[in-house]
């Protein structure tokens, strides 16, 4: 019987290890030069309103693919039991975004934004602003630090580097080139990293192929015996922690919805863009490319256990979150394994370098707002640039406290998780000033604070799926708002201004 190559005692061979160290320096000088110019904040945070479509579009997609998703999704349909239906997610990822094009976009575009919470301000007041900038900080710092964690865990497999040291490259690294090129050098550095996690991910699958004998139809064999071909479970049940349809393609929706209308990390991509129809292009095209994403992942994962069950099962790695990062280091060859790190870092500074900067942005435009008006355009740059740095800190502070910790499951379980808890009450304070705009800002918060502690009480308390969560937040808050509206209308005069 065919058998897989031997595991190799050293980590990484010299040619990987100069991709790898090449690709890093790359994106430090490509961020150096394209911070060239920079007057002032805006043009930090906006870059001057002139990226083209297909950047934003690939920039989108980039940002929402970091390592989580290039190692954790594949591990989905790997382990026993795995399949297709995480794919389910992705239909309501596509439905979400056309409503966001639809309902909220518009509001994007009335005047000059910074940030995604200035619409909170002119429908509420600035408190309201403030407390869903501080919950998009809070909660975008944490989601991210772990998907640092996993990128971190991810080089340790690949180099036998300690952990620290891979969290401080990774971090100082992103942070050099966010720095300098603000968002600019972030879309552009999101379209190469694009190509890059992609390619490494194809020659994944390509390489997977060339070990089995059977090839493509030996693949295809192995996933209808194992039902790992699977992609919608209609299984009506609100507790089931994987996808169904109906979690997947509403729930879905309402994370999408939340992620991509109601986070600053987002939706300062259509802030950078020359209008709404550019903006509404590149989100409803990022739909498609993401389901066609996940698909890949999946693929990669259903292959990796077709070739470790065929060829090497006492080899076969127990978790599937490590099983990708262990096939390519033991058996990709030199070159190849260089080509897939950089693509694990890939997505990862591309998710990490537009937290970074999106958090920056909130902090400066939400709560230090009424100081800029006042501060020279270098003043406001430095500050802007500052304020990544201590981002990309709290980035690190944040998987290193996660490395510790002791944890089990998928980390895109997690990660999703958190998304869909924060992004869902935000999205809830967006949806009530969209449907009852003149309510007024105490109904708003104490709705807030009813929908966060409801939605605690159904993570804790309830063994209600995380898919739902976004539904729940967002929905409570809409119900709470409207409610309390009636027993404590907005004052006529008040109202008037608005």
């Amino acid at each position: 019987m065919f058998e897989l190559p031997a595991a190799t005692s050293v980590a990484i061979a010299p040619l990987d290890a100069f991709i790898v160290v090449a690709y890093l320096v790359a994106t430090i000088l490509l961020g150096i030069w394209l911070g060239r110019g920079q007057k002032n904040n805006r043009d930090y945070f906006l870059a001057g309103h002139q990226l083209p479509t297909w950047s934003l579009l690939l920039s989108i997609v980039a940002t929402e693919t970091s390592t989580v998703t290039f190692l954790s999704v594949p591990g989905l349909s790997y382990v026993k039991d795995g399949n297709f239906t995480f794919l389910q997610i992705a239909l309501g990822y596509i439905v979400g975004r056309l409503a966001i094009i639809v309902f909220l976009l518009p509001g994007y575009f009335r005047g000059e934004m910074l940030s995604a919470y200035q619409v909170l301000e002119q429908r509420f007041g600035l408190a309201t602003r403030r407390l869903a900038s501080l919950v998009f900080l809070v909660t975008r710092n944490l989601a991210d630090g772990l998907r640092l964690f996993l990128s971190a865990w991810a080089l340790n497999i690949a180099i036998g580097l300690d952990f620290l040291p891979c969290i401080i490259i990774m971090t100082i690294v992103t942070a050099i080139y966010s720095c300098a090129g603000g968002v600019r050098s972030v879309v552009w550095n999101d379209c190469i990293q694009f190509a890059v996690y992609m390619a490494g991910a194809i020659a994944t699958v390509w390489v997977i192929l060339s070990l089995l004998s059977g090839g493509w139809g030996q693949l295809v064999e192995f996933g209808g015996a194992t039902d790992r071909w699977r992609l919608v479970d209609f299984d009506p049940s609100l507790t089931k922690p994987t996808v169904t349809f109906w979690s997947g393609l509403i729930g879905g929706a309402f994370l999408s919805l939340a992620t991509h209308g109601a986070d600053q990390m987002i939706v300062q991509r259509y802030l950078c863009a020359k209008d709404r129809k550019s903006a509404s292009w590149a989100l409803g095209l990022s739909g498609f490319i993401v389901f066609a994403q996940f698909a890949l992942f999946l693929l990669i994962g259903v292959a990796l256990a077709c070739v470790y069950s065929t060829l090497e099962p006492a080899a076969a790695p127990g978790k599937g979150d490590e099983a990708f990062m262990t096939f390519v280091v033991n058996h990709m060859g030199a070159g190849l394994t260089g080509l897939i790190l950089a693509a694990v870092l890939a997505a990862t500074m591309s998710n990490l370098s537009s937290s970074f900067n999106s958090s920056a942005s909130a902090f400066m435009s939400d709560w230090l707002g009424r100081w800029l008006p006042g501060m020279s355009d270098q003043k406001s740059l430095l500050l802007a640039r500052i304020l990544t740095l201590v981002s990309a800190v709290i980035h690190a502070a944040v998987a290193i406290v996660a490395y510790k910790m002791d944890r089990s499951g998928a980390t895109v379980t997690l990660v999703l998780k958190i998304a869909g808890f924060s992004t869902g009450l935000l999205l809830g304070l967006y949806g009530l000033g969209l449907i009852a705009p003149r309510t007024r800002e105490a109904v708003a918060i104490v709705a807030f604070f009813v929908g966060t502690a409801f939605t605690c009480w159904v993570a804790f308390r309830t063994p209600l799926s995380g898919w739902w969560y976004t539904l729940v937040g967002s929905t409570t808050i809409v119900l709470v708002g409207l409610v309390l509206g009636v027993f404590f209308p907005r004052p006529q005069v008040e109202s008037a201004k608005s």
